[in-house]
């Protein structure tokens, strides 16, 4: 990894005490990307003095900038915005990639979530994954170009796919949800074609973390994202962090029983939320009256323009994924629910039958606690927190600086 901070070792415990909250101010500012001198005091523990003291550290090793009142992410006290703190952009850069079931996006960032450069394209991602993983490669080569950064200041890359991933193996958990996935160790494969660090994730599971950090489930533990595309993902935020289960599979909403009698799934399954409220679903069942033509903008187009066929699915939709979530709400009892992917555009036409489904089915305690709404990210959810995840697992829990370099310690 290249030098990034700068930070190394020293001898004597109250020199490796300071260089420890050193690293802990760093670790701060790469989770969030900005932050004042009192988010920083909250979030390590530390006294607003020995905070400032850091900065000041930090700042004469030109590692952090001031920026004053661009983000308003802060917002404890009334007056002056707060100064807010960043690590210089010279510190180094991170890439996010987002397979979508239709298509690859791909951002570049500096170390305080700033997206410098960001490129997409349509992609098929349901069939190779050789061809998948060589597109991203080229996107990764036009972003880096366009913002002319080094391919030495990467530090990291996060990479989300439409399937579950086995945290211990690297591998597409399931043959039948992305079969042209299966047994591809894409972690490995897509650093061979970067000659970069590659973490790969669930792309719901990126999606509730961009909206953790960035957007609609700011400072709130427990948190469900949907994401309802042509498939369907939930990505939990448990206790802080993203829940995975044994295997990966956990979030797997789109695969729950909602009809015996329905039609066969991709995953071979009959019956799965995804037949009948994902947009594959949805553009199905509106063909016979609508045409083939139509796409899931026109839906929601149309829905808001009367159209009594379009409200119909956008309803039952709402309603299948209301009781689907119930079922995670009894067990999970999350603050909020944040509705994301390309159906999130329909909004009340959607969350109210979902919210009525929700009241229906749950635990009556449990639908009181929690807040639904629409993220706020939009298509750039997934992406964000594919950029969050490269910055955090590059530093998570802490990074020590050894020869100048930077190795992660396990987390």
């Amino acid at each position: 990894m290249p030098p990034v901070l700068g930070l190394s070792p020293r001898t004597g415990s109250l020199e490796s005490l300071r260089e420890h909250n050193l690293l802990r101010v760093i670790d701060v500012l790469l989770e969030r990307g900005v932050a004042s001198r009192a988010d920083i005091a909250r979030h390590t523990g530390l006294s607003r003095t020995t905070v400032s003291s850091l900065i000041a550290d930090l700042s004469d090793r030109g590692l952090v900038t001031e920026r004053v009142g661009d983000d308003q992410r802060d917002t404890a006290g009334a007056g002056r915005p707060p100064v807010l703190l960043a690590l210089d952009r010279s510190a180094g850069a991170a890439i996010g990639i987002d397979f979508g079931h239709s298509h690859l996006r791909v951002a570049l960032a500096d170390l305080s979530h700033t997206v410098l450069a960001e490129a997409e394209r349509a992609l098929d991602v349901d069939g190779s994954a050789g061809e998948g993983l060589n597109a991203a490669a080229e996107l990764v080569d036009e972003v880096l170009a366009e913002a002319g950064v080094p391919r030495d200041r990467v530090i990291n890359v996060g990479m989300g796919v439409p399937g579950p991933i086995n945290h211990r193996t690297g591998i597409v958990g399931s043959t039948t949800i992305l079969p042209g996935w299966a047994d591809v160790a894409l972690g490995q494969e897509m650093e061979r074609r970067l000659g970069l660090p590659v973490v790969v994730e669930n792309d719901a599971n990126l999606g509730a973390l961009g909206e953790a950090l960035f957007g609609a489930g700011r400072d709130a533990q427990e948190i469900v994202y949907l994401k309802v595309s042509s498939g369907i993902g939930a990505g939990m935020i448990v206790g802080g962090r993203i829940h995975h289960g044994a295997g990966g599979t956990a979030g797997e909403i789109g695969h729950v029983l909602v009809n015996e009698d329905g039609h066969v799934c991709r995953c071979g399954n009959r019956g799965c939320l995804e037949t009948v409220a994902a947009t594959r679903g949805l553009l199905e069942q509106l063909s016979r009256t609508h045409g083939t033509d139509l796409t899931i903008e026109d839906v929601i187009g149309l829905a808001r323009g009367g159209d009594p066929g379009c409200r119909r699915v956008i309803a039952d939709a709402g309603h299948h994924i209301g009781q689907a979530v119930a079922m995670l709400c009894n067990l999970l009892n999350p603050a909020r629910i944040i509705v994301g992917g390309d159906l999130s555009a329909a909004e009340e036409l959607l969350l109210d039958p979902l919210r009525g489904a929700l009241r229906r089915y749950a635990i009556p305690s449990a639908a009181e606690d929690v807040e639904i709404s629409t993220g706020s990210l939009g298509e750039q959810a997934e992406v964000r927190g594919a950029v969050a995840l490269a910055i955090g697992e590059a530093d998570r829990p802490l990074m020590q600086a050894t020869g100048g370099r930077f190795a992660a310690q396990g987390s």
